[in-house]
Formats: structure tokens, C-alpha cells, sequence
């Protein structure tokens, strides 16, 4: 393990991110894991703009090469939620999708920031991705992502690693991640994870701010019950 590590000290990586929880946590993960960092996030004319403000003012603080990508044609592919105003924010019933989910967004954001790494000079990829608390996605599973890295590869004849250091965490993991990197009150302040784009904590009434803040509550009080 010692070895690996060093292996990738000397290497350049780049974070898929959207300045959210779980990117953010896989930016400080990846600040301390290689030698060089960039980021990249996607315009696809999502439901708030705070989350590109966000994202950009984080990269800014923690001065990291920002890449903004003009994805608009997803959002014309992709009518749903997260990318119309007058579309329900609804949780999945029955085995249905919430509507919240983009079809295709993680297998273009992926190849595009392999186009991307490719043209920088980075060997990996960091996205946060989760099956453990993922709402039914089917781009966030661990298959998806192991299937579209051998694809990827095969097509531009590289050898990225795509990471995924969130897949089997819940949302109470991830914050013990957070605070592991010395990075949970960032985490917690700064970034935007509501659907309603308040940053921070959140509405703390979407679908997005309840699991966030119940994974921060539990996560807390087991650091409670630890000290006791």
C-alpha cells in the first residue's frame, strides 16, 4: 500500500465536480493522494446556477485548475428535474426512477473527462459515485463504472483508472471520510448539495438535504458516543 501511494504521488489526476458533498470530499481525497489535481465540471443548464458558482469558488480556495464544460445538449436530451424548473422534484415508487435522475450524464461526464485527462496529461479519474446511497441510479453503480473504464480505454487506447472512493459509503461514512481529510466543517459550509440550491445544510427538506444531513446526524452522534 505504501508503494501505491507513492506511485501516485507522482501522478496528475482530475475530479469529476459538481462543488456537492460527495465531489468534494473525492477533491480533498485526491489532494492528498497525487501529485497534481485538476477539476472538471459540466454546464448542462442545470436547475441552479449556485452549483457552478459553487464549484468554481471552491476550486478558487483550494487553488485547483477549474475546467467548465459547455454540456447544454444534455439538457435538451434530458428533460427531468434537475434540468427543468417545472418538473417535480419526486422521490422513485414502485421501482421507478426519481426524477431527479439525467439518463447518460455519468457516462458523458466520464468519457469527457477522460477526453480531458487525456489532453492534460492525467492517467486518473475521481468521481463520487455511490451505490450505497445512490436512489436507484444506474450510472452509479460499481458495474457501470468498471465496465465504462475497460470502454474508455479500449477507445482512446490509454490505461485511465477511473476511482470511485465513495461507492460502498453511505452518506454517514462519507462524512467520516470528510473529517479523516480534515475537511468536515468545509464540506459542511461550503458545499451545495440541496436541490433548491441552498448551500450548506441545505432546505433540509428535499430529498437531497435529508440524506445528507441524516448521514451528517448519525455520523456525529457516533463521534458522540466514541468520546463518551
Amino acid at each position: 500500500m505504501k508503494g501505491e501511494l507513492f506511485v501516485l504521488k507522482d501522478e496528475k489526476a482530475i475530479v469529476v465536480f459538481s462543488g456537492g458533498q460527495d465531489s468534494t470530499t473525492c477533491l480533498f481525497w485526491a489532494l492528498q493522494t497525487f501529485k497534481e489535481v485538476e477539476v472538471v465540471t459540466f454546464n448542462y443548464n442545470q436547475r441552479h446556477k449556485e452549483e457552478i458558482e459553487c464549484a468554481k469558488n471552491i476550486a478558487k480556495e483550494l487553488n485547483v485548475k477549474h475546467h467548465l464544460l459547455d454540456m447544454h445538449l444534455l439538457n435538451q436530451l434530458a428533460p427531468n428535474a434537475l434540468t427543468r424548473d417545472d418538473i417535480e422534484i419526486k422521490e422513485g415508487e414502485n421501482g421507478e426512477l426519481p426524477s431527479t435522475f439525467v439518463p447518460g450524464r455519468n457516462l458523458i461526464f466520464l468519457s469527457f473527462a477522460a477526453v480531458l485527462a487525456s489532453q492534460v496529461g492525467a492517467k486518473h479519474i475521481i468521481t463520487g459515485v455511490c451505490e450505497t446511497d445512490f436512489s436507484g441510479y444506474p450510472d452509479c453503480r460499481d458495474v457501470f463504472i468498471k465496465s465504462l473504464n475497460v470502454s474508455i480505454n479500449l477507445s482512446m487506447d490509454k490505461q485511465f483508472v477511473i476511482h470511485t472512493p465513495l461507492m460502498w459509503l453511505d452518506k454517514s461514512e462519507t462524512w467520516k471520510l470528510a473529517d479523516e481529510l480534515d475537511a468536515l466543517d468545509y464540506v459542511r459550509e461550503k458545499t451545495l448539495t440541496c436541490y433548491d440550491g441552498v448551500i450548506g445544510d441545505g432546505c433540509g427538506e428535499c430529498p437531497a438535504c435529508k440524506l445528507r444531513n441524516h448521514g451528517l446526524e448519525k455520523y456525529l452522534k457516533s463521534q458522540e458516543g466514541a468520546e463518551v
